[in-house]
């Protein structure tokens, strides 16, 4: 008798089991931006193999040109540019992208809640978010590195609590529209609790609003938390793309004409925000409808795809 052949399951397809990523990575701008996002990434993940030098050594004198012994030479304090570049993305991405995930999850909850129960609650919430619109950003986030201990925490929760109010309000919004749809109408005819209802039928519809808000917040993370580190409002002792640009500027690096104090690092918070711009982009213009239909329109005007015709036809009644 033959063997049975071996029974084999369904193969994993990750184009249908990640359908919004296979798009996106199929968009040019938003690949792109993966590319340059994953680049960055893989080399602050690899600090510690790439680099040459530990970055906080002082090596030899300061503002070296750029050679073979220091790729990028070396900055006013004589520590090797290249390993400082390297490793300065660690403390960067991290900021940036710990803002943004304390901040969206901050201003996902806010802003679900007053949208959705209304009433007192939502006036409560809205004066809070309404509160923190109106307070200028930048002096209150100066003020708070200042006064409270200069450590990663604290530059997290500081540009967390300046930044979420923004996005609560489009998330309130949002919220607001969707509680008045069927589907969330017949959860409540059914019975079922308020807090189910918000993070099983309404919470899956704002994905959307909530990928697109944290990557703003991680662009908003990276360059603020550059800015005060370039301003000397965290910890110097840290290393990070701020904190660089700061003993560059300390050190007179652009008077002595060593543009390679501070062009790396300043070339890698441009290029990290816009490859997450990208990413934003791409993103918008695939769940935008507006967006989709005017692409549409663009392939269909450049011959790129066949035009397809949604008319309803009409006959003509012969009298």
């Amino acid at each position: 008798m033959e063997p049975n052949p071996v029974e084999q399951g369904p193969k994993f397809d990750w184009k249908k089991r990640f359908t919004t990523l296979y798009i996106l990575l199929r968009h040019p701008s938003a690949r792109l931006g993966f590319i340059i996002m994953g680049f960055l990434i893989l080399l602050s993940v690899l600090a510690p193999v790439i680099a040459n030098y530990d970055p906080t050594e002082f090596l030899d004198r300061g503002n070296l040109k750029p050679g073979s012994q220091y790729y990028l030479g070396t900055d006013p304090m004589g520590r090797d540019e290249f390993s400082l570049t390297v490793w300065g993305g660690r403390i960067t991405m991290l900021v940036g992208f710990g803002t943004a995930a304390l901040a969206i999850s901050v201003a996902t909850i806010v802003g679900m809640t007053a949208g959705y129960f209304r009433g007192w609650v939502d006036d409560v919430l809205n004066l809070v978010i309404n509160l923190f619109l109106v307070i200028p950003g930048l002096p209150l986030l100066i003020l708070l590195a200042a006064y409270l201990r200069p450590d990663t925490k604290t530059v997290i929760l500081a540009l967390a609590f300046t930044g979420w109010a923004f996005h609560a309000r489009i998330i309130r919004a949002q919220t607001m529209s969707l509680s008045k749809k069927d589907f969330v109408e017949a959860s409540v005819v059914a019975g079922e609790n308020s807090f189910v209802i918000i993070f099983r039928q309404i919470l899956p519809n704002l994905i959307n609003l909530i990928v697109g808000g944290f990557i703003g917040l991680s662009i908003y993370g990276i360059a603020a938390s550059t800015a005060l580190a370039f301003l000397g409002l965290t910890n110097m002792d840290e290393i990070s793309w701020g904190t660089n640009l700061f003993w560059a500027q300390n050190g007179s690096a652009l008077l002595a004409g060593a543009w390679w104090a501070f062009v790396p690092s300043g070339v890698l918070v441009a290029l990290s925000a816009l490859g997450l711009a990208l990413i934003n982009f791409g993103m918008d213009e695939i769940t935008n409808p507006r967006l989709r239909a005017e692409r549409e329109l663009r392939k269909v005007l450049k011959g790129t795809k066949a035009q397809r015709v949604r008319a309803t036809p009409v006959l003509r009644r012969e009298h």
